[in-house]
């Protein structure tokens, strides 16, 4: 067990450290300085509703740590479509040894055809690390309306962001969220969600 811990921590120290090289390498297309910390994981998990997921999709996963908190949370049936845009970090999630995982490397705008190529069901989620508050905002309400329509009713959509860039741009396609603070990560997140309504 102790084995297991000091490998856990090995791989999370070293994902930080790409996290933070890729961060000054490209600071508009990351969020954050470093990956999310457990709390904010846990709290991003129960917003998705994982555990009773069919078919989740994450858009921007990073090193991997709410990809590998997702599929601990979802069934054995379920699938973990994980979208990123950059080769460096997807690298790292194409190494999560998990059946149920689909890794692309593709952007999230393309998210309809993602889903239709790897021939997926309507998601129940789709969670979202991508920085929304740094990118175009014609880019970012494109996303979003890819978003909402792949949604089923009741669908959930989940953005961990710094600001509430997000909040804005997403409230013409599902209208008003939910949000909390999540405090014990750095720097603090917000996490958004919203439910499709019929």
């Amino acid at each position: 067990m102790r084995t297991m811990n000091r490998q856990a921590n090995g791989s999370r120290v070293s994902g930080s450290l790409v996290f933070l090289q890729e961060f000054l390498k490209h600071p508009l297309q990351i969020g954050s300085i470093i990956p999310s910390s457990r709390f904010l994981e846990r709290r991003v998990v129960e917003a998705a509703g994982a555990a009773d997921g069919e078919v989740i999709v994450e858009l921007g996963p990073g090193v991997g740590g709410i990809t590998r908190a997702l599929l601990a949370a979802m069934g054995p049936e379920a699938r973990l479509l994980s979208i990123e845009i950059n080769p460096n970090f997807h690298s790292w999630v194409e190494r999560i040894n998990d059946q149920r995982l689909i890794a692309h490397l593709g952007s999230a705008v393309e998210l309809q055809e993602i889903l239709a190529g790897y021939a997926l069901a309507s998601p129940s989620a789709v969670v979202s690390g991508i920085p929304f508050s740094t990118m175009d905002r014609r880019i970012g309400s494109q996303i979003l309306a890819t978003v909402s329509s792949v949604l089923p009713v009741n669908g959930r959509f989940v953005a961990y962001q710094v600001n509430s860039q997000v909040a804005t741009l997403c409230e013409p396609f599902l209208g008003c969220g939910q949000r909390s603070m999540e405090f014990l990560n750095i720097p603090p997140m917000r996490i958004f969600q919203w439910v499709k309504q019929a």
